[in-house]
């Protein structure tokens, strides 16, 4: 119910003009602290990247955690919403950053949100810990086609 409120709110502040959909300039900018860095950049995905983990994560994206809202069917970053402008949340398919970003970089910013971003936080009030690593893999399969 929450998740529902959050897209909700997002659309209605699209409608009205403010830029939620924005992402920053700099796509290889870290989002974590640097005092967190090397401890983040140590965590693993507990899962394998099998097909049925990564079909779990692309249910979550495209569904649970509506993560295609903003990030667009094909994690383009060009979202669902039509006739959206401005800064765009983060290409999933951009190679460049799949391979500066660790898989603990990017829990953190499920977990944490990404500062200077509107990407909130999705962990724990949308996903589970578990899912958003089912998440991640499927957020990494963009960057293998």
């Amino acid at each position: 119910m929450a998740a529902r409120r959050i897209a909700c709110l997002a659309a209605g502040l699209w409608l009205a003009g403010a830029p939620v959909f924005g992402a920053d300039p700099a796509v290889l900018a870290p989002r974590v602290p640097p005092d967190q860095m090397a401890e983040v950049r140590t965590w693993a995905n507990p899962f394998p990247a099998t097909r049925e983990h990564v079909e779990q994560g692309k249910a979550l994206f495209h569904g649970k955690g509506f993560c295609a809202a903003c990030h667009g069917q094909d994690g383009t970053g060009l979202g669902d919403v039509p006739g959206v402008r401005g800064a765009l949340p983060r290409n999933f398919t951009d190679r460049a950053w799949q391979a500066a970003r660790t898989d603990g970089e990017l829990f953190w910013i499920l977990k944490h949100g990404s500062p200077g971003t509107d990407m909130a936080s999705f962990i724990p009030l949308v996903l589970t810990e578990e899912e958003a690593w089912h998440v991640l893999l499927y957020i990494r399969s963009f960057g293998r086609t």
